[in-house]
């Protein structure tokens, strides 16, 4: 399953589970700051399934980029904006 141009620090967030970990470092959304990940997460896919925290397998090409966690499936995202 394909989430098509989801928000990047939301890679298979849905609207009614938005996850609990962080897309791009992995730690738990309750602590800490998490402002550099977010401005990370505008150039950069996600790295972390922010449901499972599972490490995600990420591609990216020149128009796109692809990040799919093996448990809550993929997310794919324009890199044109």
């Amino acid at each position: 399953m394909v989430f098509a141009d989801a928000g990047a620090h939301e890679p298979v967030a849905r609207a009614g589970d938005p996850g609990a970990w962080c897309g791009q470092c992995g730690l738990a959304l309750a602590e800490g700051d998490h402002a550099g990940c977010a401005r990370r997460a505008e150039l950069e896919p996600p790295r972390f399934c922010v449901h499972c925290r599972r490490r995600m397998v990420v591609q990216v090409t020149p128009g796109t980029w692809t990040a799919t966690c093996s448990r809550h499936g993929s997310v794919e995202r324009s890199t044109w904006h």
